[in-house]
């Protein structure tokens, strides 16, 4: 009985069960049933044999043999009177001891079930915990990639705005352009239907104010030679030059305040002013500030 209660501890077997306890009860009332049976056939020596113990070790709980008791040799009797001695029964020790192993083995199968079972539970939990955070991660990205299309959106809108906004811009000062340029063309269309000059004065002025009838010609007659121009013309354009002088006739800036349409023609005539540099005086010593020179490739 001893084994019973000093086993060693095995850390891969299951946990004790309160079925342990039964079994163990079971297992002293068929001892103490044996030892009364023992007794009652031995019970008329007058000499106890001698008692031996001892442990047994094992991995695997197992209830112990009855202990072995061996009878002193008796002394010579008649053979009259000689009785047979009794067998030890060990067949219901046997049969307790195997059904303690036996549920202890169903103990340790309910354990593995139970085991296993609380596994596959944890394993369930696990992965429907995986597949809300999949599914919460899912929607999270779905929402930031709305929330970039429709920034993409505003974006795109706002820069359409501004490129629609350029070019209502640009078109208004184009329309600006158009306007004050046909104001001046009206202004000049309306001084010259007004004006006293000769034919061939370059002026717009009403009247002659300073330059003599010849100085206009003069004028042309110093820059003419320095046209170069060797494309031909589509008809006859006019080309009006201002031009800015200091009193020493030395031209300080020149500008062109009419186009004629021929850009290389319109250039020529610039490079020409620019390379006569001084203009000659009037028949009165003096130099006009301001003059507007036109020229025309035939004339």
């Amino acid at each position: 009985m001893s084994a019973l209660f000093l086993r060693p501890t095995d850390p891969l077997r299951p946990p004790e069960t309160p079925l342990m306890g039964r079994g163990l009860v079971f297992a002293i009332i068929a001892h103490a049933a044996l030892v009364a049976a023992l007794s009652a056939g031995v019970n008329w020596r007058t000499k106890a044999p001698p008692v031996f113990e001892a442990e047994l070790w094992s991995a695997v709980p197992q209830a112990a043999a009855p202990k072995e008791v061996i009878p002193p040799a008796p002394e010579p009797e008649p053979e009259v009177f000689k009785k047979p001695e009794p067998k030890p029964v060990q067949k219901p020790v046997e049969e307790t001891a195997q059904a303690e192993r036996d549920a202890e083995i169903a103990i340790a199968r309910e354990q593995k079930k139970k085991r296993a079972a609380e596994l596959e539970s944890e394993r369930k939990k696990r992965e429907a915990l995986l597949a809300k955070e999949k599914l919460e991660q899912e929607l999270k990205d779905e929402k930031l990639k709305d929330e970039k299309r429709k920034e993409d959106k505003l974006k795109q809108a706002k820069l359409d705005k501004d490129k629609k906004d350029k070019q209502l811009k640009l078109e208004k000062e184009a329309d600006a352009k158009l306007d004050a340029q046909r104001q001046e063309n009206l202004r000049r269309i309306q001084g010259m239907a007004g004006a006293n000059g000769a034919p061939n004065a370059t002026g717009t002025a009403l009247k002659s104010s300073g330059p003599s009838a010849t100085y206009g010609g003069r004028i042309k007659a110093r820059i003419r030679p320095n046209i170069i121009f060797t494309d031909t013309p589509s008809g006859n354009p006019v080309a009006e030059v201002e031009v800015r002088v200091a009193p020493d006739g030395t031209i300080i800036s020149r500008k062109l305040v009419k186009p004629s349409g021929d850009t290389e023609w319109d250039k020529a005539v610039l490079r020409a002013v620019d390379k006569t540099e001084t203009l000659p005086r009037d028949v009165d010593g003096r130099v006009p500030p301001v003059l507007v020179i036109s020229f025309q490739p035939l004339e």
